[in-house]
């Protein structure tokens, strides 16, 4: 399964730039033919409305993106349909990149016209690098709850999940439900998280989330360390990445991903087995991911279309397709534009999950990075 790392400085992780050197020319950007320059546009609007924000997107021709697979998220099809739509090339870098390969890949290609146009950024990397985002407003703006976006509109949460559990129904007897349930002795050798929490977006999730689940908060994931500490020591852990191939040969029958991760890897193997998932209510952790524009953006119109395609229903059934969940999920839900089939998809969640601040999350990477590999060895 893919995932997205983390290189957050209080973890001293550096990853460098794959596939995004360039040396070509550069430049700013060119007004469009009305004389709108774009790259300073903070909403459709103020560029002189949707229709020439079109106009000027074709007429650029090109959009640069970078650490999109297709297979993340429905981002295969997103690309495909907005090409489709608008009739502009999408140009794909280091889809396999990482958060900080993105914004390596701004600060290092400057305005050349490999630079990326657009980033989809874990929330840390977007609090970390407002300066290198231009502010912008998209048509449903109003729509989209104040807490996942940045006042100004440089950065939008567009698309996120809970850490679940995906279980191989046919060498599992009883699937586990809660991160309670995962101590059993039955589960032996069985539960993997997806990657080691000092790199990996997902496992590090699935750290705060244990945490949540035996007392710990958001200002305390010690209790989540202690956890995995435990299944480590009771040998239900198994220190094995899990992959597409070792979850259809069997090798991890019990993952802790992201929700949609473990649904579209439920469907990949539905005509061999039953990959059952379940969003644990006694650890409920969720997270978005961020969109934004990088402020020297090439294709700036591009880039603006770019955010109101993913922002519209169409985006945002497109990502749902991809069984995340769109930001606007909530809204759309209550006016009957969220595709009823696809919502029907997604494992049921009890409560309400909070959010970490970059101050919190700074801190518990901190101390993940410092003793995972001590409490679980």
């Amino acid at each position: 399964m893919r995932r997205r790392l983390l290189a957050v400085a209080a973890i001293g992780a550096t990853l460098a730039v794959s596939g995004c050197v360039s040396s070509g020319g550069g430049g700013a950007p060119e007004p469009a033919a009305d004389g709108t320059d774009w790259s300073t546009a903070t909403s459709a609007e103020a560029g002189g409305g949707f229709d020439a924000l079109v106009a000027a997107a074709q007429a650029e021709g090109t959009l640069n993106v970078i650490a999109l697979p297709p297979d993340w998220a429905n981002y295969g099809e997103m690309i495909s349909t907005f090409e489709e739509t608008y009739g502009i090339t999408v140009e794909s870098a280091n889809p396999e990149g990482t958060s900080q390969d993105e914004i390596n890949a701004v600060q290092q290609l400057g305005t050349q016209e490999r630079a990326p146009d657009v980033l989809d950024l874990g929330q840390s990397f977007a609090l970390a690098n407002v300066d290198l985002f231009a502010p912008y407003q998209v048509q449903t703006w109003d729509t989209i709850p104040d807490a996942n976006k940045d006042a100004g509109g440089a950065w939008v949460n567009d698309y996120g999940g809970f850490v679940s559990i995906g279980c191989n129904a046919s060498l599992v007897a009883n699937c586990p439900q809660t991160f309670a349930d995962l101590t059993r002795p039955e589960y032996a050798g069985q539960v993997a998280l997806n990657g080691d929490p000092t790199s990996s977006a997902s496992a590090f999730a699935g750290v705060w989330a244990a945490a949540l689940a035996n007392g710990g908060s958001l200002d305390d994931i010690n209790p989540g360390l202690e956890f995995f500490g435990q299944l480590a020591d009771s040998g239900n852990l198994l220190l094995v990445d899990p992959t597409p191939a070792t979850i259809e040969s069997g090798q991890t029958p019990i993952v802790l991903d992201w929700d949609y991760l473990n649904l579209t890897q439920a469907e990949q193997v539905a005509a061999s087995f039953e990959w059952r998932v379940a969003v644990p209510s006694d650890g409920l952790f969720a997270q978005y991911y961020a969109q934004a524009i990088n402020a020297d953006a090439p294709h700036p119109a591009a880039a603006r279309l770019w955010q109101e395609f993913l922002y519209s229903d169409v985006g945002q059934n497109l990502w749902l397709a991809g069984k995340a969940r769109p930001v606007r999920l909530t809204e759309m839900t209550e006016s009957g534009t969220a595709d009823p089939a696809l919502v029907s998809v997604l494992p049921p969640v009890a409560g309400e999950p909070t959010y970490p601040t970059q101050e919190q999350t700074d801190a518990a990477n901190a101390v993940v990075a410092q003793n995972w590999a001590a409490t679980t060895s």
